[in-house]
């Protein structure tokens, strides 16, 4: 899948402080107005930080892919597969988690999304994985009909945590 305007390439060591730039937005983007404020900006600068993203590109068992607009090639999305699986189900031989996939609002309907997610696809075959799972947000609707559309079902819940408020997350799945 190609457009002329975003491309998607493998993020190296030099993209560290892009992605984690482009988490913490593509975080307010999608959940301002749905969670607290204060909670959103504690949690992106908890778990956004360069070193972060520093270590999943580091990991031969991790893949790291960015979103990027041309001109220019400001990042607007991004992708985190990584091996470090972390959620409460039963796993299997050949898993792998897709722990984040993002891109800024303005991207809808240009094809980033599915770009970054056949790259994970692809990235999780590279691997040698079985399948991947993932964890969202259970009142992330949107996400929901993304997933379903590419091969993903349900196959348990977990708690998340964002400020001091637990929220109720889905936990999908499906084969690579």
């Amino acid at each position: 899948m190609a457009d002329p305007n975003w491309r998607v390439r493998a993020a190296g060591p030099a993209d560290a402080d892009a992605l984690s730039l482009v988490a913490s937005a593509t975080f307010l983007d999608t959940y301002a107005g749905s969670l607290d404020g204060s909670d959103m900006v504690a949690h992106c600068a908890a778990n956004n930080r360069p070193e972060k993203f520093g270590a999943w590109i580091g990991d031969r068992r991790d893949a790291v892919t960015i979103g990027e607009i041309l001109p220019g090639f400001a990042p607007v999305g991004y992708a985190v597969l990584t091996g470090g699986i972390d959620l409460p189900v039963a796993l299997e031989l050949g898993d792998i988690e897709l722990r984040r996939i993002y891109t800024l609002s303005r991207m809808r309907g240009t094809g980033l999304g599915p770009a970054l997610m056949q790259q994970v696809i692809e990235d999780a075959a590279r691997l040698s994985c079985r399948r991947i799972l993932l964890g969202v947000w259970g009142e992330n609707h949107r996400a929901h009909r993304f997933y379903e559309r590419h091969g993903f079902t349900v196959v348990g819940t977990r708690q998340f945590k964002v400020g001091n408020v637990v929220h109720d997350d889905l936990v999908y799945a499906r084969p690579v």
